[in-house]
């Protein structure tokens, strides 16, 4: 398994300031060939460092509604957040939305009208949340930066941290990674025993 290191970080960074740089310019800055960098972007694509590749769009620069952020406190009565997160994503007025250690939501949109009420019974369903707070926004500013990041890639099976001596698999079109082979045959044979029991 590629060992990930300081140069995939780099790649990372200048992918983060410009993800349609071309892989020569990204080689003379990290002082490798061209068809290395394209090798290991493809390596972080497959491992699922790098999932996709987008374009930050300044919305100022549209006619695309009010920038409010809403906290929205999810109701009690077992409201399926991971749902109710999809489901606000899929509204072509939300940007983000984030998840506190309280289990509210924070949501960056651009609303069209200022009745933010009317906008979320109609985004969801009238049970899904108890009270909402609204701030209005004069800008919102986006800095994508890796920082002081290191690579903590998860194993599937136990949760310990996947090294050089990890292995990797893909099942079903999704990757898993893990820490050593044992975790990935016990993570398999779990898997296939789930999938017999499920037909």
């Amino acid at each position: 398994m590629h060992d990930l290191d300081e140069t995939d970080l780099e790649i990372l960074q200048l992918l983060l300031s410009n993800a349609r740089r071309p892989y020569s310019g990204i080689a003379d800055a990290v002082g490798l060939s061209a068809p290395a960098v394209s090798d290991r972007v493809t390596k972080l694509q497959e491992m699922g460092v790098i999932n996709r590749f987008t374009i930050d769009v300044d919305r100022s620069q549209l006619r695309d509604g009010i920038p409010v952020l809403i906290t929205l406190d999810i109701a009690s009565t077992g409201s399926d957040v991971a749902s109710i997160k999809e489901h606000l994503l899929g509204d072509g007025a939300v940007e983000h939305v984030f998840t506190t250690a309280e289990a509210d939501l924070v949501i960056y949109a651009r609303v069209r009208d200022n009745d933010i009420a009317s906008w979320l019974t109609d985004a969801l369903d009238d049970d899904a949340f108890d009270d909402f707070e609204v701030t209005l926004l004069a800008g919102a500013d986006w800095s994508p930066d890796l920082g002081e990041t290191e690579f903590a890639l998860t194993c599937a099976q136990c949760g310990n941290t996947v090294d050089s001596e990890g292995t990797a698999t893909r099942i079903d079109g999704e990757l898993y990674q893990f820490c050593c082979p044992s975790c990935e045959t016990r993570f398999m044979e779990k898997y296939d025993r789930l999938q017999r029991e499920a037909d």
